[in-house]
């Protein structure tokens, strides 16, 4: 994507300030957010921030191109205050894309989840049936569903992307998501801390890691195709909680073992794993870091620091 003017919202969050820094170089990029789970420090300068909620009617929407990825994004804070959840999900998205719309984009990109596919150890298309067991899922359905209400209605490229497990790891932009960044990120820094980190149950359960980088680019790749429809990002891989405590400690030159918990949840998904084939189809995209690559970019930071201090 080249001479652009994109708004990114959720920018300057984790995946979102990652999909504005790569894009700045050649575009025009506007990033607005509340900074509730992201921080303008993860943004290059060349990234124009706006503070803002989704919920607002005063950010810039004159745009080329809308990346929708504010949203909160957890299980727990909607089960907290479904309300509030609905407004931001549902709402926010409908606000952000109608804003837009009529200041003349035609192109818009958000994220979903993977989440609505439930457990499931082998790969998830497209196609198969969905459901929503949790009020974050059914925000994220209501927009797959507001999505084809303006790809069909008012004739726009609208592609959701159902996101599987992504991470980068609190040396890049998950720091100040705290306790609702990825696994791979809590894990890292518990262990690099000499603490043990919690896996729920057996540590079994299983997720396809798809390194963040890997999902900008299809974000990227989602807009410049002027896609239309939903499409997964994900590395048809999938590894354990226990592997990725072992790979970690690997990667770090320790021997921590976790700790095992109950799971405190009703309805946990246990096991997830993409089926991108569609998407790699509409665009060539596939993943281009492994998770042993991933883990090792995550872990870096901490080996440095280490080094530093000796």
């Amino acid at each position: 994507m080249q001479e652009k003017r994109v708004l990114v919202t959720g920018g300057a969050g984790f995946i979102g300030s990652n999909l504005a820094n790569r894009l700045a170089s050649d575009n025009d990029v506007i990033a607005v957010d509340d900074t509730y789970l992201g921080t303008p420090e993860n943004l290059d300068p060349e990234v124009e921030f706006v503070e803002a909620s989704v919920l607002d009617n005063d950010f810039p929407v004159d745009v080329d191109v809308l990346f929708h990825l504010a949203a909160l994004s957890s299980r727990n804070m909607h089960e907290e205050n479904p309300q509030r959840g609905c407004r931001v999900n549902v709402e926010g998205f409908v606000n952000a894309v109608e804003r837009a719309r009529k200041n003349g984009c035609e192109t818009v990109v958000y994220a979903s989840t993977s989440s609505i596919y439930g457990s499931r150890t082998e790969p998830s298309p497209v196609d198969m049936d969905v459901e929503a067991h949790t009020a974050y899922e059914a925000s994220k359905l209501a927009r797959e569903r507001y999505g084809e209400y303006y790809a069909n209605h008012h004739e726009m490229n609208v592609a959701g992307l159902r996101f599987f497990s992504v991470y980068q790891g609190f040396g890049g932009n998950e720091e100040h998501k705290g306790e609702y960044a990825n696994t791979v990120a809590q894990f890292a820094d518990a262990i690099a801390s000499g603490e043990a980190p919690e896996l729920f149950g057996d540590g079994t359960q299983t997720r396809d890691f798809t390194y963040v980088s890997d999902v900008a680019r299809a974000c990227e790749l989602a807009a410049d195709h002027e896609l239309t429809g939903v499409y997964n990002v994900g590395t048809e891989e999938a590894y354990s909680f226990n592997e990725m405590v072992a790979m970690i400690n690997d990667a770090l030159g320790t021997d921590i073992d976790p700790e095992y918990v109950e799971c405190p949840f009703d309805g946990y998904v246990h096991d997830t794993m993409a089926d991108y084939s569609t998407f790699h189809e509409a665009t060539g995209w596939k993943p281009q870091v492994s998770f042993e690559e991933g883990i090792e970019m995550v872990c870096e930071s901490y080996i440095n620091d280490t080094t530093s201090t000796n």
